[in-house]
């Protein structure tokens, strides 16, 4: 009994550059899926992948996909709020222009979470924006005081007799 539980080992591989438990409990998540799916006889390519995918996998599962184009870089706010609604979701960036632009495809099983996702991020976008940076308030109000004129002080006011 002992030399069969000693006998059967797994190989595990994860690229990583820090090794935190969240990565290990997502990488033990996986593999127990896998196992999952090979003892119900399905293979890898059977088990559809959920969140961060590739565009090749989010269309191969024949639902519907939608895009989105966002000029900046910071896709991070939408890989965040994707994955509170549990949308899934495809990054591509744009090279044929100069500006760097990135495509977001997505889908969803309900309409309601897309709905709420895209809301969420618009009134983040749109929050950003009206809001001004702390960095250029400070940068005009050091400008403020360069061209302020220095108030004279009267050292003597006090000492009259």
């Amino acid at each position: 009994m002992q030399e069969e539980v000693e006998n059967r080992t797994v190989t595990l591989s994860v690229n990583t550059t820090k090794m935190t438990g969240r990565i290990l409990k997502e990488a033990l998540r996986k593999y127990l899926a896998y196992q999952k799916a090979k003892s119900q006889g399905k293979t890898t390519k059977d088990v559809k992948p959920t969140g961060k995918q590739t565009v090749k996998q989010l269309i191969g599962q024949n639902q519907g996909v939608t895009n989105v184009e966002i000029a900046d870089k910071s896709t991070k706010d939408f890989e965040r709020i994707a994955r509170k609604y549990g949308v899934d979701y495809a990054i591509k960036k744009d090279k044929t222009s100069d500006i760097p632009r990135y495509l977001i495809f997505f889908k969803a099983r309900d309409g309601d979470a897309l709905n709420a996702a895209m809301n969420e991020y618009a009134k983040k976008k749109l929050k950003a924006q009206s809001k001004p940076s702390l960095l250029k308030k400070l940068k005009s109000l050091g400008e403020l005081v360069k061209n302020r004129e220095p108030k004279l002080r009267n050292k003597d006011k006090g000492l009259e007799l």
